[in-house]
């Protein structure tokens, strides 16, 4: 189940409010000027299921979308716990970024955890399968997809390079819980 964590930015261990209530997940996130909906996402994906696959599974959702946002591309991320750059792709996402366009992700399968640095505040939100979330421009945020992944999203952007991150060499994410291997339900972050 989705959930939202609010903490201080220098306490990760004392959350200021904590709610697995999508409207009040979605309505703290939108005063913030994030966006967070719970969509329909009842396709059942093979394991081998590529990008094209996962894309005309949801093509419905992806065009309305793409539309609704002018996004210039559209690409999908799938992890596995059997991923041979999992250790390296978590790496990566775990450190402090921001980009130059909203990082908007559809997840369709799994879950990932996202921290969103606004004001003095972090916003530690669990996305599910169902979940979008649109992450504005500029930003400060990390993504934690645990040791050992599992998920699929579906990622717009209006770059047609894709993902490019400026990273803000903050060691913020050290303070925090992150996603751990065997939590189903999010309640060890």
């Amino acid at each position: 189940m989705s959930s939202l964590a609010i903490y201080p930015q220098d306490d990760g261990a004392n959350p200021l409010e904590r709610t697995r209530d999508g409207g009040r997940i979605a309505q703290a996130l939108a005063a913030e000027g994030v966006r967070f909906e719970r969509w329909r996402a009842d396709s059942e994906l093979a394991d081998a299921a590529d990008q094209g696959a996962v894309l005309e599974a949801y093509r419905v959702s992806v065009d309305r979308l793409v539309r609704e946002g002018g996004f210039q591309s559209v690409d999908v991320i799938r992890m596995k716990p059997d991923h041979p750059e999992k250790r390296a792709l978590r790496e990566k996402f775990l450190q402090e970024h921001r980009h130059s366009e909203d990082e908007v992700r559809f997840f369709v399968e799994g879950k990932g955890l996202f921290f969103l640095r606004l004001g003095d505040r972090v916003f530690q939100v669990l996305c599910e399968k169902g979940d979008l979330i649109s992450v504005p421009a500029n930003t400060p945020h990390w993504f934690d997809m645990g040791d050992c992944p599992e998920f699929t999203a579906i990622r717009f952007f209006n770059n047609p390079d894709g993902w490019v991150a400026h990273f803000t060499g903050d060691a913020i994410a050290n303070r925090f819980p992150k996603l751990e291997t065997g939590d189903d339900q999010g309640d060890s972050y």
